[in-house]
């Protein structure tokens, strides 16, 4: 399992080149069965990342642009009356895929935004009043741009709940950029990567991530995390987001050939599953959620 794992993020440093960390915090995401948030300024790579993953995954993608005259019919479907049978027919949407890129999903209104929460949480969405379930696995991939550009509506924090874990490009550094300015186009080379999973694997993945360990003890670790956070912050951290921390550490230690937990688990995704959730964009005064969770993780005693 460790050589496909790390078969996997070779292939996908292939094409972004300089940014490991994210990309396997992008891989860990994945095992989890958790859903991805990219944020950054437009043109550092966060579409390409996405498409890397879900090629170099073996799965089936599709991608949807969001933008402010989108609707949530046009992302999860609807039904059609045919007139020969004289019924309604669902016709599915793009949400209909194993792999979903979104770009700029803030760029669609809150309408549209709510037609993925069903889709996100249950792997399902309904339809006049009849469940249609999604394809397994199902992981959404979404790339969002800096709260303050023109034409973006803010993610209510129902629907960043249910992203396990928020990344950032950034831009390159200077050996990285030169390797994209004199490396082939990056558009060729995602159209001829080639899977490094296959579907049979990554489900074994996924529930070999199940089986990693954790201790008493570091649960005890896990659960100081969460009482600080709700006492540092207006809404804390949810029961939804302590079980997708203990999932994505899981995963982190799975990717390094590990079958147990480490408190460095923890600590290495834990700024990608809370900050997120712990951010306050309409309180000037609010600490930023990733200095919020750097400070947490260095007052709660380590087992």
């Amino acid at each position: 399992m460790t050589s496909s794992i790390q078969s996997l993020l070779q292939r996908i440093a292939s094409i972004v080149v300089g940014k490991d960390e994210v990309i396997r915090l992008s891989v860990t995401c994945l095992l989890a069965r958790g859903h991805l948030l990219i944020e950054d300024i437009p043109g550092v790579g966060k579409t390409t990342l996405s498409h890397a993953l879900a090629s170099a995954a073996g799965l089936e993608f599709r991608r949807i642009q969001f933008t402010s005259d989108l609707l949530p019919g046009d992302v999860i479907g609807s039904s059609v009356f045919h007139r020969e049978e004289k019924r309604f027919v669902f016709h599915q949407g793009p949400l209909f895929a194993q792999v979903v890129v979104i770009d700029e999903i803030n760029r669609a209104t809150p309408k549209t935004q709510s037609a993925l929460l069903e889709a996100m949480e249950e792997r399902q969405v309904t339809v006049d009043g009849v469940a249609h379930p999604l394809p397994e696995p199902f992981f959404v991939v979404a790339t969002q741009n800096p709260q303050e550009q023109v034409g973006t509506f803010p993610l209510p924090e129902s629907q960043l709940d249910r992203f396990l874990m928020r990344v950032s490009l950034g831009l390159p550094d200077r050996a990285a950029e030169r390797a994209l300015l004199l490396g082939r186009d990056r558009r060729e080379m995602l159209a001829e990567i080639a899977p490094a999973l296959s579907e049979g694997v990554l489900r074994q993945l996924q529930e070999a991530v199940l089986k990693v360990h954790a201790s008493e003890a570091l649960i005890d670790y896990l659960q100081d995390i969460l009482a600080l956070c709700r006492q540092r912050h207006r809404l804390g951290l949810s029961p939804r987001a302590g079980l997708g921390l203990l999932r994505a550490s899981k995963a982190w230690a799975l990717i390094g050939g590990r079958d147990s937990v480490l408190p460095e688990d923890i600590q290495a995704v834990g700024d990608s599953v809370m900050a997120h959730r712990l951010d306050s964009p309409f309180d000037p005064a609010a600490m930023d959620g990733r200095d919020l969770v750097r400070d947490i993780l260095r007052e709660v005693p380590v087992p």
